[in-house]
C-alpha cells in the first residue's frame, strides 16, 4: 500500500471464502502488529476456521480503480458460552483488523455494523469479543463485562493452609497433555456446565489449546498436564510449562500456568500443592486467573499472591429484549429501560422489565423510563459484577427514578465471578 490509498475511496463490505482468507489474515496481522510472517499465522489458524467455516467473515473491498484489495476484515466463532441462566450461543468477535492506511475513514465502523446486523438477522443475542484496545470498542456497543488477573508468587511464600480439604480417595497424575486428552475435555465439559463466562471447545480448539511444536515454545518446556482423579473419573487439571535457570544462588526456574480446572474443592488442592511445590521452581506464573479463584483463599499468606487485573471478555446485547428476558436474577425487579443504540436500531427504544427468581417479561413500552442508559452499559453489567449505578455516578446513564439502578443491579448481581480465560 501507497500514500495514494489516502485519497477518498469506496469500499464494500461482503462475504468471503477461504481461498481469499489469506488476505483478510494479513490485514488482521498487521493491523495487530503480529510479528510472524503472515503464511505461518495462517498455517496454525487454518484448522479452526476450517472446521468453523468461512461464511461468518466479512471483509471490506476497495473496489476503486477496477482492482479489488481486502482493506479490513472481522469476524465471529459460533460459541456456547455459560451466561446468567446457563449455555447460551455467543458470537465470539475475532480477526478485526483494518489496514493501517485505511484507518480513520469509517472502515471498521462499516465492518462491525454488517455484523451486527448479520447477527441480528439469525436470531443471535450475544456478542463477546476479547479487545485488542479497549477504548475502540464501546461506541460499537461493546461494555467490559469480565475482570481477570494474571498472577504471580514466590515459591517460599507458596505454602497452603494447613486446613485445605483433601480427600484420600483423590490421586495425582503427570504427563504430557496429548496423553490425557480425554481426562482434560471430561473436566473442562463439567466445567462449562457450571462457570459463570467458560466457552465449549470443539475438536479444533482443543487441538489449538494443546498446540505443542517445539518451535512455539518460547523457550519453555513442553507442555505438561496434571489430572486429579477420583473413583469415578477425572476431576480436576492443570496445564503448565516450567523454564529452568540456574544462578549463582541457587535453581531460579518459572513454572508457567496456562490453565488450571477443578470440579471439587478437594482437586484445587491437589493441584496447587503440585504447581506450587515443583523442584527447581522459584517463581509459579499464573496466565489467567479468576478473580475469585480458590488461589486466593488457598494460600497461607495470600498477600504473597502478586495480581494484576485486567478486563478480558466486552460483552454485546445483539437483542436487548431477548437477552433481558432469558437471564435469571438473584432478586425480584420491575423498570423501565430507555436503551440507546447507534448500531443495532432495532434495540433502540424504552423496555419495560418485570424479572424475579421464577423468570423475567420484557416488552417495548410508552411509559416514562425510570433509567436511561446505553447498551454497552447492558453488555458490561450483564454478568453480574459491572455495576450500573457507577455509571450513573459518572454521568453515562441517567436515573430517573431514585433508587431504579440500585434495585436493578441487586436484580442482576452474582456471587461468581464470570471467568473465560482463552483468548479467541
Amino acid at each position: 500500500m501507497t500514500t495514494s490509498d489516502r485519497r477518498t475511496t469506496e469500499w464494500t463490505v461482503r462475504g468471503t471464502d477461504r481461498e481469499e482468507y489469506g488476505e483478510a489474515a494479513r490485514v488482521i496481522g498487521e493491523a495487530l502488529l503480529v510479528g510472524e510472517d503472515p503464511d505461518t499465522v495462517l498455517e496454525r489458524v487454518r484448522p479452526i476456521h476450517d472446521f468453523e467455516g468461512y461464511e461468518r467473515v466479512r471483509v471490506a473491498v476497495d473496489d476503486t480503480g477496477g482492482t479489488e484489495r481486502v482493506i479490513g476484515s472481522t469476524n465471529h466463532f459460533p460459541f456456547e458460552m455459560h451466561l446468567p441462566g446457563g449455555l447460551r450461543p455467543v458470537a465470539g468477535v475475532t480477526g478485526v483488523g483494518v489496514w493501517p492506511t485505511y484507518r480513520r475513514r469509517g472502515v471498521l465502523s462499516s465492518l462491525m455494523r454488517r455484523q451486527l446486523a448479520d447477527l441480528h438477522e439469525v436470531g443471535g443475542r450475544y456478542a463477546a469479543l476479547w479487545a485488542s484496545e479497549g477504548a475502540i470498542y464501546g461506541r460499537f456497543g461493546y461494555g467490559p463485562a469480565v475482570a481477570e488477573t494474571e498472577a504471580w508468587v514466590e515459591r517460599p511464600h507458596a505454602a497452603l493452609r494447613p486446613d485445605a480439604p483433601r480427600d484420600p480417595d483423590l490421586t495425582v497424575h503427570l504427563a504430557h497433555s496429548s496423553e490425557v486428552r480425554a481426562d482434560l475435555e471430561a473436566v473442562h465439559g463439567e466445567v462449562v456446565r457450571t462457570r459463570l463466562g467458560q466457552i465449549s471447545r470443539t475438536a479444533p480448539w482443543w487441538d489449538r489449546a494443546l498446540r505443542d511444536k517445539p518451535e512455539e515454545r518460547g523457550g519453555k518446556g513442553r507442555q505438561l498436564a496434571v489430572v486429579v482423579r477420583g473413583p469415578r473419573g477425572p476431576v480436576g487439571y492443570a496445564l503448565y510449562r516450567t523454564t529452568g535457570k540456574w544462578e549463582s544462588g541457587g535453581p531460579q526456574g518459572t513454572l508457567h500456568v496456562q490453565e488450571v480446572r477443578a470440579t471439587v474443592p478437594a482437586a484445587w488442592t491437589l493441584l496447587y500443592e503440585h504447581l506450587l511445590d515443583r523442584d527447581l521452581i522459584a517463581r509459579i506464573e499464573f496466565e489467567f486467573m479468576a478473580v475469585d479463584d480458590p488461589l486466593v483463599h488457598l494460600l497461607a499468606n495470600p498477600d504473597r499472591l502478586v495480581r494484576e487485573i485486567f478486563t478480558s471478555l466486552w460483552v454485546r446485547l445483539v437483542d436487548v429484549p431477548g437477552a433481558l428476558a432469558e437471564r435469571t436474577y438473584t432478586a425480584p425487579v420491575e423498570t423501565v429501560l430507555a436503551v440507546t443504540d447507534r448500531y443495532a436500531p432495532w434495540n433502540a427504544g424504552t423496555w419495560s422489565l418485570k424479572a424475579g427468581l421464577e423468570g423475567a417479561r420484557v416488552e417495548a413500552t410508552d411509559a416514562a423510563p425510570d433509567v436511561s442508559l446505553d447498551v454497552a452499559h447492558l453488555g458490561a453489567a450483564y454478568l453480574g459484577r459491572t455495576t450500573l449505578t457507577g455509571y450513573a455516578a459518572a454521568g453515562l446513564a441517567t436515573e430517573h427514578t431514585p433508587g431504579a439502578l440500585a434495585r436493578l443491579d441487586a436484580a442482576l448481581y452474582r456471587p461468581d465471578a464470570a471467568f473465560n480465560g482463552v483468548i479467541f
